[in-house]
């Protein structure tokens, strides 16, 4: 049987930072487990950081990122089969996968095996569906279980979407079966307090680094203002900023509290599963990389 390190944490943890040297260590390659850094020219705002998978003279080899058009809808079915795809390419050299991410649902699927298909339209669900209020169809929605992403219900005809999946996934059709592997885990922890700061902060440097002129260079490059709204956080709040909807203070607060709300829900997430069975051994965030490292080490020579 392969094996796998997984490392997962809220977003401004330091996720990336700790894999890429991780990787150098065992001879790994990253696979990303983030919802939206399969998007092309989506850098900034997804918190890529590529430049942290070079180390000295060697840049470890990374999969999952930049492999959608910014615009598309990619889901966690393509991902499951993309993280097939990846993992047996590592698997095949001899290498051990890292899978690095903090989308809670792709984590989820992978670590306790989903059930993967293709999800086509249907066209009977959505005439039921045509005459439902928004507030019926999120409850519709959230009769299938807990949402695994927010933004699901921020828009219409995400949320038509979502129910789809919902229900075609609660029919199990077309099982595909993921690689055979035991995967060790380990989460990055920081008190409340602290994750928010460090939000702030990385918030702060982002818009420095250029994620303004980013979200505006995606619209100008054929992605419409409704294709960026979809992908949520940074991307939602930039638009409505570009647009003249809210002003640069009103976009920088809301964010802020978004990117806090959207942390806490990923540790809930997380916390979730861990009741259902998915073993996460977590790290104090304030530990030097080093010592992380030598823990991690420990814990999978155990």
């Amino acid at each position: 049987m392969d094996h796998i390190v997984t490392i997962l944490g809220a977003t401004a943890t330091g996720k990336t930072t700790l894999a890429v040297n991780l990787a150098a260590l065992i001879n790994g390659e990253i696979i990303s487990a983030d919802s939206r850094q399969v998007y092309k020219g989506m850098d900034i705002g997804t918190g890529k950081d590529l430049s942290e998978y070079t180390l000295s003279d060697t840049t470890i080899p990374y999969h999952l990122i930049d492999i959608a058009r910014a615009g598309d809808k990619y889901n966690v079915f393509e991902f499951m089969q993309d993280f097939t795809q990846a993992f047996n390419t590592i698997t095949r050299k001899g290498k051990i996968p890292v899978m690095c991410g903090g989308t809670g649902m792709y984590l989820d699927a992978i670590l306790r095996s989903y059930s993967m298909a293709d999800v086509p339209v249907n066209s009977e669900l959505r005439k039921d569906l045509e005459d439902f209020s928004n507030d019926k169809l999120k409850i519709r929605l959230l009769s299938y279980g807990p949402l695994h992403n927010v933004s699901d219900i921020t828009d219409r005809e995400r949320t038509i979407r979502a129910i789809e999946i919902a229900e075609f996934q609660s029919k199990e059709h077309n099982k595909i079966k993921l690689p055979d592997f035991k995967s060790v885990n380990f989460g990055i922890h920081f008190d409340r307090n602290e994750i928010r700061n460090r939000i702030s902060q990385r918030l702060v440097q982002r818009l420095k680094e250029g994620m303004i002129e980013e979200a505006e260079a995606l619209l100008k490059n054929n992605v419409s203002e409704e294709e960026l709204m979809y992908y949520g956080l940074e991307y939602k709040f930039l638009t409505l900023y570009l647009t003249g909807e809210i002003s640069y203070n009103e976009m920088f607060t809301k964010l802020e509290t978004a990117i806090h709300q959207f942390a806490k829900r990923q540790m809930t997430w997380f916390r979730r599963m861990e009741k259902k069975g998915i073993k996460i051994n977590w790290i104090d965030g304030n530990l030097e990389l080093n010592d992380k490292l030598a823990l991690i080490l420990k814990l999978m020579r155990g």
